[in-house]
């Protein structure tokens, strides 16, 4: 299935993840020229930052992803949303800048991230920190890597001694037992780049009860997943992208034993 203007085939991923890969590329390479000589930012209504950088990755990456793939469907966090992607089988789901906050503090805290679905399912995922030239990238039953290096997730340890990053409030509101291993939690503001690094076996999980949407988890959630691990909504329910409303009540992501304590352990706690 093509269009006369040469678009690939639906059934073509290998070139849409190399496609994906490239734009990713360049878009980071555009984020770090903002990141190493300054930028202009604001507050979006509701009172999330955003910054030139954001505004200017989201137009690169939608002109070389949509230029390429005119019948793909689009969702940016930074572009107003279109109702025809819920019409579409394949889109691109983009968050220019994951972890603005980090990235307007001079901190390499930040991932840009590019997500192809396909009825619901992330089956290409893109989470590029250009400042420490870190690519977590994926493609569905084709692995995950990092820098080309092949990503296998293993059990690690139990709940009580897991090196989480995240946030410790969630585990703090558990009453009448000590929070798990409270100095052991490491808070970075990307939840992309989070996951990331858990598909890479620096921490043991991530835990995240706060909103999120489509954007933040699509690229990283299949990241994780095709290095062998699980992402679920903090209840255990899978997440599901590309419906009218794009949020989330929240993210698990961690090998499958550890996903599984977690979760116990929040349905003690919510």
């Amino acid at each position: 299935m093509s269009n006369s203007g040469g678009t690939a085939t639906f059934l073509d991923l290998t070139a849409d993840h190399e496609l994906m890969l490239a734009a990713t590329r360049r878009a980071g390479a555009l984020a770090l020229e903002y990141f190493q000589n300054g930028v202009r930012s604001w507050d979006k209504d509701g009172g999330s930052p955003v910054s030139e950088a954001d505004i200017a990755v989201d137009r690169l990456l939608e002109q070389e992803l949509r230029a390429a793939r005119p019948d793909y469907g689009w969702l940016s966090e930074e572009s107003e949303d279109d109702p025809a992607r819920l019409e579409a089988r394949r889109l691109w789901i983009v968050d220019p800048i994951d972890g603005t906050r980090a990235f307007l503090k001079g901190e390499p805290e930040f991932a840009v991230c590019v997500a192809l679905v396909e009825q619901g399912r992330t089956i290409a995922g893109a989470v590029f920190n250009p400042a420490s030239d870190e690519m977590f990238e994926a493609s569905q039953d084709g692995g995950a890597r990092l820098n080309g290096r092949a990503l296998q997730m293993t059990d690690g340890p139990d709940l009580e001694a897991a090196r989480l990053l995240a946030g410790s409030g969630p585990m703090k509101k558990l009453k009448n037992r000590p929070p798990v291993y409270e100095q052991d939690y490491v808070f970075i503001n990307s939840i992309a780049y989070r996951m990331s690094l858990v598909a890479a076996g620096n921490y043991d999980g991530t835990v995240s009860t706060a909103e999120k949407s489509d954007w933040d988890l699509a690229a990283a959630d299949l990241v994780v997943r095709e290095a062998g691990g699980l992402v679920s909504a903090p209840d255990g329910s899978a997440l599901v992208y590309n419906l009218q409303d794009p949020r989330h009540d929240g993210i698990i992501a961690a090998p499958p034993r550890l996903h599984g304590e977690i979760i116990a352990r929040l349905r003690e706690i919510l």
